[in-house]
């Protein structure tokens, strides 16, 4: 499943890939590939995908506000 997440009034969007499983207790994961540790349990598949969507989101302005020295490659920079 691809995660197109862009900035409102930007034409430039970023696209994660975001996997998702079902857990045995039945459970969604939901993983962004492209940025570990970004990862977030829903009760079904679309609340999780949601979860994780707004987490990277997160992530990745904290990244851009206070430059944690971290690769930005997937910026495509």
């Amino acid at each position: 499943m691809g995660c197109t997440i862009g900035a409102g009034g930007y034409e430039d969007l970023i696209t994660f890939k975001v996997e998702t499983e079902r857990e045995d207790d039945g459970r969604w994961l939901a993983e962004v590939l492209e940025l570990p540790g970004v990862l977030a349990y829903g009760e079904s598949q679309e609340a999780a995908v949601s979860k994780v969507q707004a987490l990277a989101l997160r992530v990745i302005a904290e990244r851009l506000e206070h430059g944690s020295g971290a690769s930005t490659d997937w910026l495509g920079a």
